[in-house]
């Protein structure tokens, strides 16, 4: 199979799996106890947190782990309005955008229950934020801003600089959603001056079921008020005996990120664009979604006019790609990203989204290529 669905999820990279393994069988002691076994998993636990803080150009202390970004995206919109509200603070209004993760925009619709102003602001036609609307509605009422780093589906890259420094400018909190750009695209805390930011470990090649949050100026400062009870692990933030294999890979995860990320952002690009070529070419009516400059390496969103992306794809025998977020995967609805950046109903239903990753070689990207245009060729065909 030719995976090209690497915004879904990627493949657990065999040094991850290598450095995770002792910890199920052999290091498999509790963080929280006192003994030798123990004390090694704490110590791993510690130097894990480390990688993943060093590939933000955070500090350890910095870095709360959780089990994925959903839980990072919930801890830290919710967390944040609820010790807001516990110390008796007055702004009362959150500002997202219309292309968010549905683990962004379903926290803050669950906080609209609560009283709490929720705005989506509007995109263009390439997926960025209307910068007129975020000046007009950013505001002395706003406690915290929402934005993604980059869309899962279109690849579109926002200015996460810019906006950081909008909702400073008012006091209100950046949070970033980055779990599609961490390990993919060259970021730090000092270029995105964020206040916390969410990353989840197997969107770079680590494994399913850990994620983290950072936290500027730490965990212990209890900037947000946790959402379970139980336990006084990673600050009392997230109690819960730790998954030590799981964080152990993390680290790994993001310390190969990080040494590796220049060359292969680079690779995956002309792979990415070279696929795009070939299939524009042989397909001149397929148009590529998103902004072109400003987008992910490896992401690829093309609507095929006149070809559902249902039946492509039902035609595609050795390819996996997608129509959109795995999270989106059992509604009938067309992409709310798509049509937020205009493209009409009828397009929506006829865009996929491809994603190359680490391990797509430029023998599968050809074989795809080819895999698709006939697929799209054969179908249009059937239609004509």
């Amino acid at each position: 199979m030719i995976y090209l669905d690497n915004h879904a999820t990627t493949a657990c990279d065999p040094r991850v799996v290598a450095a995770m393994l002792p910890y199920f069988s052999t290091n498999y002691g509790n963080p929280g106890s006192p003994h030798a076994l123990g004390q090694q998993a704490a110590e791993a636990v510690a130097r894990a947190r480390e990688q993943v803080a060093a590939l933000l150009k955070a500090e350890a202390a910095e870095i709360v782990f959780t089990s994925g970004a959903t839980e990072a995206n919930n801890l830290a919109i919710i967390g944040a309005a609820l010790q807001h509200e516990s110390a008796g603070g007055t702004r009362r209004r959150i500002v997202t955008s219309v292309i968010e993760h549905k683990s962004v925009l379903e926290p803050c619709e669950y906080l609209a229950t609560r009283g709490w102003e929720v705005i989506r602001l509007p995109v263009d036609s390439h997926g960025f934020v209307q910068w007129d609307h975020a000046e007009r509605l950013i505001d002395e009422s706003t406690l915290l801003v929402t934005l993604q780093a980059a869309n899962s589906e279109i690849g579109t890259i926002q200015d996460i600089r810019s906006m950081a420094k909008l909702a400073h400018r008012h006091g209100a909190l950046l949070h970033c959603d980055a779990a599609q750009a961490v390990g993919k695209i060259s970021m730090n805390i000092f270029d995105w001056p964020v206040d916390l930011l969410s990353l989840s470990a197997h969107k770079f090649y680590g494994p399913k079921g850990v994620g983290a949050l950072y936290i500027r100026g730490g965990g212990e400062d209890q900037a947000l008020t946790p959402l379970m009870r139980g336990g006084s692990q990673e600050y009392g933030l997230r109690p819960g005996t730790v998954p030590v294999p799981l964080i152990v890979g993390m680290g790994v995860a993001a310390e190969v990120a990080g040494n590796e990320l220049t060359i292969e952002q680079q690779r995956i690009w002309l792979l990415r664009d070279r696929l795009e070529k070939e299939i524009l070419k042989a397909i001149p009516t397929a148009t590529v979604n998103g902004d072109l400059k400003h987008r992910l390496p490896h992401n690829s969103s093309i609507t095929f006019r006149g070809v559902e992306a249902e039946a492509l794809m039902a035609n595609l025998s050795t390819v996996a790609l997608s129509t959109g977020a795995a999270c989106e995967s059992g509604s009938l609805d067309p992409s709310r990203v798509l049509l937020a950046i205009g493209r009409t109903h009828d397009d929506a239903f006829c865009t996929v989204r491809m994603g190359l990753g680490r391990f797509t070689t430029v023998e599968e990207a050809q074989r795809a290529s080819k895999e698709i245009i006939d697929a799209v060729q054969f179908l249009r065909t059937l239609l004509a």
